[in-house]
């Protein structure tokens, strides 16, 4: 019986273990969102596809044509097609290469080679900003979460204060409408709870298709967070480090490169392709009994670029601009990466003053301004059009403390997108 108990409290204990697991399991920390979206959002597999894809090339276009292999009759009589009637008449087999003029090969390949790289870096790309959508979103949630805690707290205190404008005004110290003030007040608060909940519906819908799962899949956060803003480093300094790691920068000047080396191959088309090759021709030695050598032909051709003024000329200048584009390209989009760091770097530092002042000074005051308000109430000093704005003020306050700390955390995600970097704090 003793051995029957503990295996039953085994068992048990794996069962509970079990529930527990599986209720942190569904919990969507901001960490796993984003390795689920990494790991299946369908636009960073078809980038990472189209990358793969790209790195084929370069030994393709490096490589020489295929050479050509050709069988032939040669002098063959139509009267009679009889390949001892005449004496020039051969079979022969030849096989032939072209041979492009050297350095083009290696600058196809060269080419072709920096346009994989850019894609890899486009990949690269697309990582950080699924990261920054992913987080922006996730963010979004839980600032509703956080805001339809607050609804539902503050549906809780006018309740509570509609019983006691109520009662007060049963025993003939209180106003009828002070009762439908606060009713009023409750009625704004329960439409105001529908459409939060709408949009944190559609919300979640878009987090779930960057995580690529079904849009109505449910999503629930964590109930607490680390609320620690970081500081930030230099801006100049922030700069800097998107030089140095921002993917899209680095694809830019891959494709640079591409471009230069597809102009130094423009001006390669000046120089003549060759084409080398050799055949066998076999004769039938049946002839009078006269033995008959075989012959041996070689050749050499090479294309000769006589439409150079209306070819060639206008394919160097076409290169030349399409390597100017890439060049003003780059410089536009250092511009606008400049732009995103200063903007998300103002935009952090002004949420992040916003969320401490909130919290140490905003708030504290309004919650003592409401606790005063509603023990002047209790006494009649305090008129109830003055205690349900208080505490109106109040519950306004709550929400912009959670979205200036939801703010600075989305800022954050622009800013490490931007930079191509997580390290930016100091």
């Amino acid at each position: 019986m003793f051995l029957a108990n503990k295996i039953t409290q085994f068992f048990l204990l794996l069962i509970l273990s079990g529930i527990v697991n599986a209720e942190e399991s569904s919990v969507l920390t901001l960490q796993s969102a984003i390795s689920i979206a990494v790991q299946d959002n369908p636009n960073l597999a078809q980038l990472q596809a189209r990358s793969e894809a790209m790195a084929a090339i370069p030994s393709q276009v490096g490589t020489l044509p295929d050479p050509v292999i050709s069988f032939n009759a040669l002098n063959l009589p139509v009267d009679s097609f009889d390949t001892r009637q005449e004496n020039m008449t051969q079979l022969q087999v030849g096989v032939s290469q072209t041979i492009p003029f050297p350095g083009k090969l290696a600058l196809r390949e060269e080419a072709a080679s920096f346009e994989a790289e850019a894609a890899l870096q486009n990949v690269t790309e697309a990582h950080w900003w699924l990261q920054k959508n992913v987080k922006n979103t996730w963010w979004q949630i839980f600032y509703l979460d956080r805001t339809l805690q607050i609804v539902d707290n503050n549906q809780i205190l006018l309740r509570q204060f509609i019983q006691v404008a109520r009662t007060k005004y049963e025993v003939g110290q209180g106003l009828q409408q002070d009762v439908l003030l606060a009713q009023l007040e409750l009625s704004k608060l329960m439409d105001q709870q529908l459409k939060l909940e709408g949009l944190r519906r559609n919300t979640a819908a878009q987090l779930n298709a960057l995580l690529g799962r079904p849009s109505n899949l449910p999503i629930t956060l964590p109930e607490t967070l680390d609320l620690t803003l970081p500081k930030l480093i230099a801006e100049i300094d922030l700069y800097q480090q998107a030089e140095n790691f921002r993917a899209l920068l680095a694809a830019k000047r891959k494709v640079i490169n591409a471009a230069q080396s597809r102009l130094d191959l423009a001006k390669k088309d000046y120089f003549p392709d060759f084409n080398v090759g050799a055949a066998y021709g076999g004769r039938d030695n049946m002839l009078s009994g006269v033995e008959r050598a075989d012959f041996l032909s070689m050749k050499l051709s090479m294309t000769v670029p006589i439409f150079m003024a209306s070819k060639q000329a206008k394919a160097v200048d076409q290169r030349t601009s399409e390597l100017m584009q890439q060049k003003y390209a780059l410089q536009d989009e250092w511009n606008n990466v400049r732009t995103q760091i200063s903007q998300g770097s103002s935009d952090y530092r002004r949420a992040k003053d916003q969320f401490i002042l909130f919290k140490t000074g905003i708030i504290p005051q309004a919650r003592q301004t409401v606790a005063s308000m509603l023990a002047g109430y209790q006494v009649s000093k305090v008129d109830f059009l003055n205690l349900v704005r208080s505490q109106i003020i109040l519950f306004n306050y709550e929400m912009q403390y959670w979205n200036a700390f939801a703010e600075a955390n989305q800022s954050l995600a622009k800013l490490t997108a931007a930079v191509g970097k997580e390290e930016i704090y100091e």
